[in-house]
């Protein structure tokens, strides 16, 4: 069976490998989450600095080791640098089922964050190798719809073995075992090599000079940085605001979930949501963001809370490809995957600084609200949206006509 690529076409089960390294970039700190109160008891000497450790080890080093790898992979064998990211993070997931001391588990984690951030721009940047035009909006959009939904199937499977045994949650760091077995298919089936033909991807004077449009590229981390930082207080502030309103935890953890998975059904038909709203696509994603974050904080009610999470993840969901697919827009072939990786690294930034932002935040305001973080959110994104209104004919907020033409004539 043969898969339409734009650019010619791949057999099945090189699009299942490519999908596979999608499925597993978002599971570094995923297994420990269950297990952090288990581990204070385990290890009781251990302060709550080390086990917090855990956590965010593995994102402080994606950080680095993405924009490493997105250097690495101009005019290098890509695939021999995914298999490398593969083989350190699933290692380091064997290795967990043997660590007895915490100094062994945040040295494990050290190496899974390395082995992570080196595959992480690796499986955008495969599928803008592979595909071209509507078939790579198309990818983009199903890429992230599988990597959300592995983070919610692997994130119950990880709490669920927490009740057996403290070690058992670390199965799901063995996942990419999988992708490092279909990643030999990736080398026997190489994209082919065939000029630009999609609209958006027609290079700009700056891009021939240098590789990637370099004023858009700094548009569009700074556009993801901000979304992402503002659907996060679902994420980091839900399970407190439910606590407040004497929500059970299973309760606020049903809520996260149906975030995630919000965040994953735009990806199945992305091509239609930017043919239904053209330029306005962002700023009707927007509103669905900050109606969401409005939702929650205004009306902290289960009705409420469970729909302002679907709003906000689906706007998250449907912008989030789409950026993607506009820094691939901005970059030739060759440092596609180096754009790719400046735009993924500020995903983690965000995750790391969301905290202390929202924290300096109610110290300037005066305020611990459990409300707090989504209304401040949702009027920052508010501010967006409004700008986003009067530009929705630029690159970065809106959508030229010539890219949705092209969707269109695809």
């Amino acid at each position: 069976m043969k898969i339409e690529t734009g650019n010619g076409s791949i057999s099945l089960i090189t699009l299942i490998a490519i999908w596979s390294v999608s499925a597993v970039v978002s599971l570094p700190g995923l297994a420990v989450s269950p297990i952090l109160g288990k581990l204070s008891v385990i290890f009781p000497k251990a302060g709550d600095l080390e086990i917090q450790m855990l956590t965010s080890l593995p994102s402080l080093l994606i950080i680095p080791f993405v924009l490493l790898s997105g250097k690495l992979s101009i005019g290098r064998d890509k695939i021999r640098l995914l298999i490398l990211g593969l083989s350190l993070f699933f290692g380091s997931g064997i290795l967990y089922f043997f660590a007895t001391s915490m100094t062994a588990l945040i040295a494990i984690s050290c190496i899974l964050g390395i082995g992570a951030g080196i595959m992480i721009p690796l499986s955008t940047g495969l599928i803008v190798d592979y595909f071209r035009g509507a078939y790579r909006v198309k990818q983009l959009g199903l890429s992230s719809a599988i990597n959300n939904i592995t983070l919610v199937l692997a994130t119950a499977l990880a709490g669920y073995l927490a009740n057996f045994n403290w070690h058992a949650p670390f199965i799901v760091y063995t996942f990419p075992g999988i992708s490092l077995a279909l990643a030999f298919f990736l080398k026997k089936e190489k994209p082919v090599q065939k000029p630009h033909t999609f609209p958006s991807e027609k290079a700009t004077v700056k891009e021939k000079q240098t590789g990637i449009d370099r004023r858009k590229l700094i548009q569009l981390m700074g556009l993801y940085f901000f979304v992402t930082y503002a659907v996060l207080a679902v994420a980091f502030y839900l399970p407190f605001l439910a606590q407040k309103h004497h929500m059970g935890s299973s309760l606020s953890g049903t809520m996260i979930s149906l975030f995630f998975l919000a965040i994953m059904a735009p990806g199945f038909f992305l091509n239609k949501i930017i043919m239904r709203f053209k330029g306005k696509v962002n700023f009707i994603s927007m509103i669905c963001i900050v109606t969401g974050l409005s939702l929650i904080g205004f009306f902290p009610d289960k009705f409420f809370m469970i729909t302002g999470c679907l709003l906000s993840g689906f706007g998250y969901g449907v912008m989030q490809p789409f950026i993607y697919d506009k820094t691939a827009a901005i970059s030739t072939r060759k440092m596609s995957t180096l754009a790719l990786s400046f735009v993924m690294s500020v995903n983690y930034l965000a995750i790391m600084v969301c905290p202390f932002i929202i924290d300096t935040l109610q110290h300037l305001f005066g305020t611990q609200s459990n409300r707090f973080p989504f209304l401040v959110n949702a009027i920052l994104m508010l501010a967006l949206t409004i700008w986003t209104y009067f530009k929705q004919n630029s690159f970065t907020l809106g959508v030229t006509p010539a890219y949705y033409k092209g969707i269109a004539e695809a």
